[in-house]
């Protein structure tokens, strides 16, 4: 079976994004940039939310021929294109870039993504992975948590209607104060 990973930067008071979406509190250190870049290369399918997907489908994509890309940039633009990749909308109708459109069942394509073969699945964007979540589906979480409070926004968690035991596997603190923190889920 393959390890389903949600892995996401956070603010202290635990949203992704601020309202109205902004994400500018979250620009990565260089370091921070290829600890993302790493886990890019190394996972065997991403799984995308349709926001997560609109945010980073208009700029990875070309972001190596952009001038002034730096290497880290260039490295992160080719490994998130290569790296195949499930979008899950109702509302997309086009995907590219080594990527493959769901518009059904989350939870049944995921289950079957997990029961079959290949490398780890990493999930991203928070409507996707609650959904994965209160299905009892990922089994690590990565929190890469800013030292910033945005006072409101999309938060990384939802409501559960169960608790959801985790056990601590991973601390590692970069630059600005940014501090991962890797869980897996107890069973």
């Amino acid at each position: 079976m393959r390890k389903l990973t949600f892995g996401m930067n956070v603010s202290v008071d635990g949203y992704i994004a601020a309202p109205g979406g902004d994400l500018g509190w979250g620009v990565p250190s260089d370091e921070l940039f290829q600890w993302w870049s790493d886990r890019v290369g190394a996972t065997g399918l991403a799984l995308y939310g349709r926001r997560l997907w609109e945010s980073m489908s208009p700029h990875w994509p070309t972001a190596d021929q952009q001038p002034g890309a730096t290497p880290a940039q260039i490295e992160f633009a080719r490994r998130w294109r290569d790296m195949p990749k499930v979008v899950f909308s109702s509302t997309t109708n086009t995907v590219d870039w080594n990527t493959r459109l769901v518009t059904g069942d989350a939870v049944a394509e995921i289950t079957r993504l997990k029961a079959g073969d290949g490398g780890p699945l990493d999930i991203g964007g928070a409507t996707l992975a609650a959904a994965a979540m209160r299905a009892g589906l990922i089994d690590e979480y990565l929190m890469v948590t800013h030292p910033v409070l945005v006072g409101g926004g999309t938060p990384v968690f939802p409501a559960l209607d169960r608790w959801i035991d985790l056990r601590l596997v991973e601390t590692r603190t970069f630059p600005g104060g940014v501090v991962l923190t890797r869980y897996e889920t107890r069973s």
